[in-house]
């Protein structure tokens, strides 16, 4: 059964396109035929973010019904079916949002999971991602704007007839997991599914275009997006078996260093 999650948050800044990234990404290298779609139209960073900047197509031209969708999707890092939308102001101007719910139509015949990076904030092109998903997730950031309008993003969703199914906690420094899980879920009405710690191995695996799940595979983050991808799959993690797995490799590259000096 395909799954359709929409990654949304009320404000940028949050870090959910790279959540998007890294959650299609785990979910690939658990074997998991995955998609991940840029909706954000106006401002898309998805294709930035893996270097699939420079595509020859994109959502955009499949929205202004110049190209097929299957011409629109790329291979990304660990094996995650990318669909980039474009960075041009012309291709923005010429795209209908309104084919999107075709383009997923489409999208859901080639895939076990499709995550889709919806816009931030509250607009028209943002709301068509929030209503034809299974389910929503919103990516939040444990301060009072954020979670003010994540809220708003809830409501919306529940006005349009989307359904969110819980929320991830992204970019939490020293404050006590627990208290900052039941503040959320108190004050949005969700279940967190994940929360994800401050981690600075996410910023050097952005600066060089990779997932920080492949780049850095046993950082606080990579363990924190993997298990929520677990849960997401119903697959269960295992950081050892991983942990192991690089140590092991660690060892094999110095043999081999050492055996050519």
């Amino acid at each position: 059964m395909v799954r359709v999650f929409t990654l949304a948050s009320g404000k940028g800044g949050t870090g959910k396109t790279t959540v998007t990234v890294n959650l299609g990404t785990s979910l690939a290298l658990f074997g998991k035929k995955t998609i991940i779609m840029d909706a954000d139209i106006g401002m898309a960073n998805l294709g930035l973010a893996i270097g699939l900047e420079d595509v020859p197509i994109t959502l955009h031209e499949v929205l202004a019904g110049k190209s097929d969708i299957c011409d629109a999707i790329y291979e990304g890092p660990g094996g995650v079916q990318v669909v980039p939308s474009g960075i041009s102001l012309q291709g923005f101007q010429q795209a209908n949002p309104e084919k999107l719910k075709d383009v997923m139509k489409d999208l859901v015949d080639m895939c076990d999971y499709l995550l889709i990076d919806a816009p931030a904030g509250i607009s028209r092109d943002g709301v068509i991602p929030l209503a034809v998903a299974d389910d929503v997730i919103l990516v939040v950031n444990p301060e009072l704007s954020s979670i003010v309008d994540a809220l708003k993003t809830k409501i919306l969703t529940e006005v349009v007839g989307g359904h969110v199914c819980g929320v991830i906690i992204n970019r939490t420094g020293g404050e006590n997991p627990d208290y900052v899980r039941q503040k959320m879920e108190k004050v949005l009405g969700v279940k967190v599914i994940g929360i994800i710690p401050e981690d600075p191995n996410v910023r050097r695996a952005s600066s060089s275009k990779t997932p920080v799940v492949i780049k850095f595979p046993t950082s606080p983050s990579s363990i924190a997006l993997k298990q929520i991808a677990g849960r997401l799959s119903g697959i269960e993690y295992d950081i050892k078996s991983e942990e192991s797995k690089e140590k092991f490799i660690e060892r094999f590259a110095k043999v081999i260093f050492r055996g050519k000096k």
